[in-house]
């Protein structure tokens, strides 16, 4: 009995144990449950913050009532990420099934976050001993940029002209510009890179980075440097680095798509319609990805009859992230076509304004029509239509990789490979008188001037405009008498067209660029060292073989040509200057056809070391050895102009008269070596103060146009390319306070090795290129940055660049008569550096509560030397832009922008007054005796000013 009780004692005992065991596991097996609230200071919710669980990696966000909720987790306890624009992100401990109140606090910018462009080493932006501002997705879907250079606006020390839209613009930093107003040589000093690479490694007349680069919703942030350590970290580009840095996928899938809808032109008729999508996440463990892009179709407020920007991009990258390090792979394919602003004629200096018969809305490009000429080098034909305007295509493939090796190495390598083409079917152009000879000339040659009668037709209805009758003058030349002229414009020019000049440009770029380093960590300071290579294989084919003539007015006609009489060749009876269409061929070498192939090897060796001497003192240094071997294979046609009929054996069709009469070619190799050096000293008093100084100096291997313009042997033998060198001091406070972030760099540069050169005219109407010239610029300025917070709903971010430049040296030349030989100089030493402006900033309040955000953008550009030879100013100007968004709900936003409130005209661009010959000769001959006649007549002028204004609509959902 006794057994058989403590048997069942035992039984109990064990019974008692699996039940406990049991309900351990059970405990164990539980799911929990993490939830919380989010709040502002003043504990008003939080709808739409991000929440990212550290351990699990699952994310949400927070509905209208600011509140979150996670179940069926197993873990006791997690950490979670919360963030939310305009509040500083925090990290906070989550115990289960209790819920949690997060309150956040309002951040004014982004001090501490990390910073990676233009650094010897990542660095918080307080520790950074350079000039470097930040913005972040949420700041840059705000605005509704003209490119992505326009997004350059918002950073100090900066001058953009982004007036031409998506390409061709100008990208200035500190004073240190190329002297050019347009995108011809618009990134010449500084480095445009996606993801820590260049976009491309050369740039030459109308090839450039903005072919290739578009913002959209796969860009996370931009990092912009302005001077400092550019000259050591970068190649080629003392002036700044702007990096366009993209999303890249996380723990948790997330995406988004974006429309948008514009309304343009002075009936808000020309649309824009655009999406962008964006997806990233994870694939499996440690492995993420993101894709996305854009497509839109945009007629731009000045709407020719054919879209100005067509076409569209793909991005993505793969990442896997591994115990000691990571490797992207990333990849692009953009196919784009853009067209650009032309110059309008424009009346009054002091206070510009588009002539008679144009406004802001106005368009002067060429209506579509189809041309064919010989391609004359290489076989084939080149078809020319304005519709065509510019495409682009760019395919790259690349690898970021990242390794630690432990005890304080590690190493990165940047690799990318890129096919680049653009193909121009462009025009530009200027006014032509009806009783200039040169106009004339410029169709037909000196054979085919003759004495009789003009006679110009509207080429689609045959309707007469203008009648002219050519009779004997001085010196055997014709004299014009207007017979009949009721050409529209007028008021503009009298018995005048529009003559275009059209140019086709075929560029090939074959890129490889790898950029590698070895970084080796101390207990007080650090060493980077690495070897920079880029190859670029350029072929480049540039052809003028051909004039349109159309009437000067808002979207011209085109306008045929017909002479009958007897010409100084001998023929008589009816000739046929242009084409039906209205279509001429350009007389002579004016209509030369120009092949270039250059191949670039470029090598950098580059040291750094950073070190901290001190808690509070840093000291970092770094030295940049580059050399650029380039190996040019240059051929130029020479035509054979006159009577002999061209390609239909008539004599009388001017508009195909110039045959091939031989093609040159010229070899050569030049190699340049550089070396740059940056040094600074950064005192951080403590978390919210610091002031550093630097000194860099820099050297830059000139453009591929230097080399592009030697095409014969005379031109060759004059090539002496020259390094630029840029020297800057700079200093910089960087301070914060509860509600405001302030940054203050006083900054010093000297340029010099700016090449300059003029197109004149010889005896027998021939161009020519005369030798370089080069020049020397000082610029002194002030940039300041500040975000300040003035109230919990009301936040105001100012940039601010006041600065004066002088031209230390300069010559230019001046064309006495035809032909080099009379050829002088004209010194302009001690003036103000032409197009430089002497305060440029932006300032915007915004407001924002839970739902709503509202801001308004005042841009300031002040007055800025026309040229030179300081003949005149372009006025100052304010520009305002404004915006609007509401949160729907957590994942719909609803946004509305109109950008240049006002419809203000502004003048970015400029040339001179003059026919195409006078033109050629550059802004910089314009003189002051010049500026007095065209005054006093009321010549016009040409310009180019910002966008219309433009009303958009988007639509976003994120999930």
């Amino acid at each position: 009995m006794k057994r058989k009780l403590h048997n069942n004692l035992n039984y109990g005992k064990l019974f008692m144990l699996l039940a406990m065991l049991l309900f351990a596991g059970i405990c164990n097996a539980q799911t929990n449950t993490f939830s919380g609230k989010v709040t502002d200071e003043q504990g008003n919710a939080i709808p739409g913050a991000s929440i990212k669980l550290k351990i699990t990696g699952r994310s949400t966000t927070t509905d209208q009532n600011g509140e979150f909720v996670f179940a069926n987790i197993s873990a006791p306890k997690e950490t979670a990420t919360v963030s939310f624009l305009g509040f500083i992100t925090r990290e906070i401990a989550l115990l289960a099934n209790a819920k949690a109140v997060i309150r956040m606090t309002t951040a004014v910018n982004t001090m501490d976050e990390v910073v990676v462009t233009g650094m010897f080493d990542k660095r918080k932006r307080i520790d950074a001993s350079v000039a470097i501002t930040t913005l972040n997705s949420a700041q840059i879907e705000r605005t509704v940029p003209a490119s992505a250079a326009d997004l350059l606006k918002n950073a100090p020390g900066v001058f953009v002209n982004s007036s031409n839209g998506e390409i061709r613009n100008s990208v200035a930093s500190r004073g240190i510009t190329a002297g050019s107003q347009d995108g011809s040589f618009g990134y010449e000093y500084v480095s445009m890179q996606e993801d820590g690479i260049p976009v491309t490694n050369i740039t030459y007349f109308s090839y450039g980075p903005d072919f290739f680069l578009r913002p959209d919703a796969t860009l996370a942030r931009l990092e912009a440097v302005r001077g400092g350590t550019a000259s050591v970290t970068a190649a080629n580009a003392p002036g700044g680095i702007f990096n366009y840095v993209s999303k890249t996928g996380g723990n948790t899938f997330e995406g988004e798509l974006r429309t948008k809808y514009g309304f343009q032109g002075s009936d808000g008729g020309n649309p824009l319609a655009r999406v962008d999508l964006d997806l990233g996440g994870p694939i499996k463990d440690n492995w993420f990805y993101n894709i996305g892009g854009f497509y839109r179709y945009d007629q731009t407020g000045r709407y020719p009859g054919y879209p100005i920007n067509k076409g569209g991009q793909i991005k993505a990258n793969l990442l896997k992230k591994y115990k000691t390090g990571s490797l992207k792979i990333i990849g692009k394919y953009l196919h784009d076509k853009n067209g650009y602003a032309q110059l309008l004629p424009t009346n009054s200096f002091s206070d510009p304004k588009p002539s008679e018969g144009f406004d802001i809305f106005s368009t002067i490009l060429m209506p579509k029509f189809d041309f064919t000429s010989p391609r004359y080098i290489g076989g084939g034909d080149i078809s020319l239509n304005p519709a065509n305007v510019v495409e682009s295509k760019y395919k790259s493939i690349g690898a970021l990789w990242e390794q630690q090796l432990g005890k304080g190495w590690s190493l990165s390598n940047a690799f990318r490979y890129s096919r680049n083409d653009i193909n121009y079917s462009t025009t530009n152009g200027s006014i032509m008188s009806g009783t200039d000879f040169s106009s004339y000339f410029l169709l037909s040659g000196m054979t085919g001037l003759g004495f009789g009668n003009y006679s110009f037709k509207d080429a689609k209805t045959g309707a007469e405009l203008m009648s002219i009758n050519a009779a004997p003058g001085p010196g055997g030349l014709p004299a014009y008498t207007i017979v009949k002229d009721v050409l529209p414009g007028q008021g503009v020019s009298p018995h005048s067209l529009y003559f275009s000049v059209l140019g086709s440009y075929e560029n090939q770029v074959n890129e490889v660029i790898n950029q590698f380093a070895v970084n080796k960590k101390l207990k007080n300071m650090s060493f980077n060292a690495g070897m920079y290579y880029g190859r670029s294989k350029a072929h480049r084919f540039s052809g003028i073989n051909g004039v349109a003539l159309g009437t000067i007015e808002n979207r011209p006609k085109l306008v045929n040509l017909t002479f009958t009489g007897s010409t100084l060749g001998g023929t008589t009876g009816l000739h046929q200057v242009t084409n039906a269409e209205g279509i001429a061929q350009a007389n002579g070498d004016t209509g030369g056809f120009l092949d270039f192939n250059v191949t670039q090897a470029q090598y950098a060796f580059f040291f750094s070391q950073t070190w901290s001497l001190t808690d509070k003192l840093t000291f970092d240094w770094g030295g940049r050895y580059e050399t650029a071997k380039v190996e040019a294979h240059n051929q130029r046609t020479y035509f054979k102009t006159g009577l002999q009929g061209g390609t239909d054996n008539d004599p009388k069709t001017f508009f195909n008269n110039n045959t091939l009469d031989r093609i040159s070619s010229v070899e050569f190799e030049k190699r340049l070596n550089t070396f740059s050096f940056s040094g600074a000293l950064n005192y951080k008093f403590n978390d919210n103060t610091a002031v550093y100084t630097r000194y860099s100096r820099g050297k830059k291997s000139p453009d591929m146009d230097v080399y592009f313009a030697a095409n014969r042997p005379e031109t060759v033998a004059l090539l002496n390319p020259e390094v630029r060198t840029t020297e800057q001091v700079e200093l910089g406070l960087k301070a914060r306070r509860k509600d405001l972030d302030l940054f203050i760099t006083p900054f010093y540069s000297m340029l010099s090795g700016v090449p300059n050169g003029s197109i004149f005219t010889n005896a027998d109407a021939t161009l020519y290129t005369t030798p370089s010239l080069y020049s020397k610029y000082r610029t002194f300025g002030i940039e300041i940055e500040g975000d300040y917070n003035l109230t919990k709903t009301l936040s105001l971010r100012a940039v601010a660049t006041f600065q004066r430049s002088k031209i230390v040296e300069a010559e230019y030349w001046v064309a006495n008569g035809p032909g080099m030989a009379d050829d002088t100089k004209i010194s302009y030493s001690g003036n103000e550096t032409d197009n430089n402006a002497r305060i440029i900033s932006r300032i915007t309040p915004t407001y924002h509560n839970n739902k709503l955000y509202l801001f308004l953008t005042w841009s300031y550009l002040g007055k800025r030397q026309a040229n030179a030879p300081n003949v005149f100013y372009l006025p100052s100007f304010s520009n305002f832009d404004i915006g609007a968004g509401y949160n729907l709900t957590r994942k719909i936003t609803l946004s509305a922008n109109i950008n240049n409130l006002f419809n203000n005209y502004q003048v970015m661009s400029w040339a001179r007054p003059g026919n195409l010959l006078t033109q050629l000769s550059g802004a910089g001959s314009f003189n002051k005796a010049q500026f007095d006649a065209a005054v006093a007549n009321n010549t016009p002028y040409f310009t180019i000013s910002n966008p219309p204004r433009a009303y958009y609509l988007t639509a976003s959902y994120k999930f």
